[in-house]
């Protein structure tokens, strides 16, 4: 957040609630691929797609999880799971088309439909279900120009992890339909009950109607690398790498070695992910309680991610420290000049009752920040 840097840079101490990646380094074997790449003198370029060790690596990983039926020719590599669903859209949607986006949604889905030409048609999820998208959900919304839905799960900003039932419903629905569900599933690591349920474990059944959006981003602590993949229906996977090729070329060669490492060294990559993982459920076991004891401050514990999603509107039409909070965005304003704490509105990602909270950072800032939430919201 920008209005935090500048609050920051003159000195304030900032509690900041807003940065969207892990608060942890890149495990230490990924950062010595990247070493042992540079001094192999792996700098040229690679094929768009990706070299063929990388792809039949995160093809590898979902057959061995899912039973998956992907091939290395199946996948393509990206510069981070943005540019996996951004290609997507360019490749498949076109003006007259709708595209179902549930809210909340991450910012960049509704700019990635109308970079595409089409058109948002965005799906309510009641805030009772969890934020929990169902089947039902995307029926209510559909319309005869529907070409396409995009899920993701778990979710950035609420957290919330779909059903596997429903996730099943909403496929089956699509392939009913012809439509082509856009699966993200950068978070699908960050699960704190039981395991996320890939859409992987239905591309056999249904081939032609799921795409997958992945990433090494937050699983390994690697969002500075850019790199993420699609797995898909070939035909589709293909016109990607071509958009690809185009528009950026590959991902760095270096990287490309690096999420190598990250995906074919399990001794390794296991306890590092595994502990990340650990530590981001201590802080939510400490948070969410901890903000549903704010006044007027009700949050769901999220399934997944490293979020909360708390619903702050019963202190809109009040001031806070002299501040009037009309909505979201005034709400964390008044917060950031107030007692210094950065929160992202949820405006932002089409709901407004809410703000969004990352825990992706030390347990000693987040009771800070919420000790200073306390103060603010007693002014």
């Amino acid at each position: 957040m920008k209005a935090a840097a500048a609050l920051r840079a003159t000195g304030i101490d900032v509690v900041d609630f807003g940065p969207g990646e892990p608060d942890f380094p890149t495990p230490a074997f990924v950062k010595h691929a990247a070493i042992d790449a540079i001094e192999s003198d792996l700098t040229k370029y690679t094929d768009a797609s990706g070299t063929p060790e990388l792809r039949e690596a995160i093809a590898a990983q979902y057959r061995a999880e899912w039973d998956a039926p992907y091939t290395a020719a199946e996948v393509v590599v990206t510069a981070g799971g943005k540019q996996a669903l951004h290609t997507a859209c360019l490749a498949l949607f076109e003006e007259g088309d709708d595209v179902l986006v549930p809210v909340p949604y991450w910012v960049s889905f509704p700019e990635m439909v109308t970079l595409a030409g089409a058109r948002s048609v965005f799906v309510p999820i009641p805030a009772g279900a969890g934020f929990r998208l169902s089947a039902a959900d995307v029926a209510r919304a559909a319309t005869p120009a529907t070409r396409g839905l995009i899920v993701n799960t778990p979710n950035n900003p609420t957290g919330a992890v779909m059903e596997p039932s429903e996730i099943e419903a909403v496929v089956r629905l699509a392939a009913s339909r012809g439509w082509t569900v856009l699966f993200d599933e950068c978070y699908d690591r960050f699960v704190f009950e039981g395991r996320h349920f890939s859409a992987a474990a239905l591309a056999r059944e249904f081939p032609e109607t799921i795409l997958l959006a992945g990433t090494l981003s937050k699983t390994y602590a690697m969002t500075g690398w850019r790199v993420g993949f699609a797995l898909g229906p070939k035909a589709l996977i293909d016109l990607m790498g071509r958009v690809v090729g185009h528009a950026t070329s590959n991902v760095c060669s270096i990287t490309q070695q690096a999420a190598l490492a990250a995906l074919t060294r399990p001794d390794e990559a296991r306890p590092a992910v595994e502990g990340m993982l650990a530590e981001y459920a201590r802080r939510r076991e400490f948070l969410i309680p901890a903000l549903n004891a704010l006044p007027g401050v009700t949050c769901t514990a999220p399934g997944g991610a490293f979020y909360a999603f708390p619903d702050v509107s019963a202190h809109y039409g009040r001031k806070i420290g002299g501040h009037a909070v009309t909505g979201s965005q005034s709400f964390a304003k008044a917060l950031l000049e107030t007692v210094a704490v950065a929160v992202t509105p949820g405006l932002a990602f089409g709901e407004d009752r809410c703000v969004r909270i990352s825990f992706a950072t030390s347990r000693a800032r987040i009771e800070e920040g919420v000790a200073r939430l306390a103060r603010a919201l007693a002014l």
